[in-house]
């Protein structure tokens, strides 16, 4: 049981009582004998963040591939670098980005791995006790880095892998394409009955760039989405990231068919992708949550600057208070986890003990707390992150892990994928 007593306007004071990973009571709760209490007096507790779109095999990647827009992003530097990972560079890029995440208070992620040792990916999830659904990067189109694999390779590898992590512990897989450039029309078939026979989610990338975009009419003939739609890669079991450059009828399939939209500001802006359509979009009926991508695009895995930020430009775009605060935070927990289709983000009776622990005094706001975590604080307000009931991080480091030990494991695992991509 976790009392908690705030005292901003409009927080509520008492107890949050968990048993089984699940929140089973809040306000005054009555102790029992076997309870174990976690004293939060003075602390805000709110859901965890949840973030529908990251690519934990980049966290390694920090910094290497500043000042470039996304193409040439991604044929340059990051599918060289992807294509030069192994097994245990992986783990360690993996281990980097979850450590950052919860103790940032995100406690559950949407990720994309690459081609490969995706599994190195969940055992450093499972390690920590984050929850995770992700998915090897389906890539069967050729490109300059010879990243990829066929068809079929593509598909075996996914179901392989679905086969291992999906439902095991807090892990689920989720079918990966990569973005519409990289995947053959098969391949798109083909991940749309296989994902939905198998209950995975669809996690793929749309009309970031106005180059991408242009790409994909000369590769297909169709917008972006109209070509998605054509091969069953839109619903409410599809996250689609970004989805920046959109025609009117693109706007009208989204909102239909309720797919997913993941918002990455830092990173749109970082990669001079464009700006989202934010207010536009939810007023459309469109569902938007938010998340970070990946760390060489943004260059943080930090909720609070991509919270800052989605509603600071909006207001930029359209005028003060275009994107409210209590929205934005709503984006970054309870709709994050309707994206994923998971009972959080909202701190109610049956629904699952994923929580973050704030200090309001780090950097004191006498205002609306949701105001105060949108507009304020950053990561040095994060006291514990719990998953699943359990405490994972506390006071800025991950139990069970030694930071040290995750620095050294990065700098050596750095040092072997620069020198195979000659980066």
């Amino acid at each position: 049981m976790l009392p908690c007593a705030s005292t901003g306007p409009g927080a509520v004071q008492g107890d949050l009582a968990i048993d089984g990973g699940k929140i089973v009571a809040l306000g005054v709760v009555a102790a029992r004998e076997d309870d174990v209490e976690v004293p939060c007096a003075g602390r805000w507790i709110l859901p965890g963040f949840v973030q529908p779109h990251i690519h934990l095999v980049q966290t390694l990647f920090r910094g290497l591939a500043d000042d470039m827009a996304l193409m040439d992003w991604l044929r340059g530097r990051i599918w060289p670098l992807e294509r030069a990972h192994d097994v245990d560079s992986v783990y360690a890029s993996a281990r980097l980005g979850v450590a950052e995440l919860l103790t940032g208070g995100t406690t559950a992620v949407l990720d994309m791995a690459t081609v490969s040792h995706t599994g190195a990916v969940f055992e450093a999830a499972a390690q920590a006790g984050m929850r995770i659904w992700c998915g090897s990067a389906m890539m069967d189109r050729d490109n300059e880095a010879g990243l990829g694999t066929t068809t079929d390779a593509a598909m075996r590898i996914a179901n392989d892998l679905a086969d291992q992590w999906h439902g095991r512990g807090l892990a689920r897989y989720a079918y990966a394409p990569r973005f519409v450039p990289s995947c053959s029309d098969e391949l798109l078939d083909g991940v749309a009955s296989e994902a939905r026979r198998r209950g995975c989610l669809i996690h793929s990338h749309a009309s970031e760039n106005r180059d991408e975009v242009a790409l994909v009419r000369e590769l297909t003939g169709l917008d972006n989405i109209h070509h998605l739609h054509a091969h069953g890669l839109t619903g409410g079991d599809v996250v689609l990231a970004h989805c920046i450059h959109l025609s009117e009828s693109e706007v009208e399939t989204l909102a239909l068919t309720r797919t997913r939209v993941a918002h990455c500001p830092s990173s749109n802006q970082k990669l001079a992708s464009g700006l989202c359509a934010v207010p536009e979009l939810i007023a459309r009926g469109v569902h938007v949550s938010l998340a970070a991508d990946g760390a060489p695009c943004n260059n943080r895995l930090d909720a609070f600057a991509e919270m800052r930020l989605a509603a600071l430009l909006q207001s930029t775009r359209l005028g003060a208070g275009a994107l409210p605060a209590r929205i934005v935070l709503r984006m970054a927990t309870a709709r994050g986890a309707e994206a994923l289709g998971f009972p959080g983000g909202v701190l109610a009776p049956g629904n699952v003990a994923d929580l973050v622990v704030l200090d309001p005094d780090v950097i004191w706001s006498g205002g609306d707390p949701a105001s105060t975590v949108v507009y304020t604080m950053d990561p040095r307000a994060v006291r514990q992150t719990w998953v699943a009931g359990r405490k994972v991080a506390e006071d800025g480091r991950v139990l069970g892990w030694d930071s040290a030990e995750t620095a050294d494991l990065c700098r050596a695992s750095l040092g072997r994928v620069r020198a195979r991509a000659g980066l």
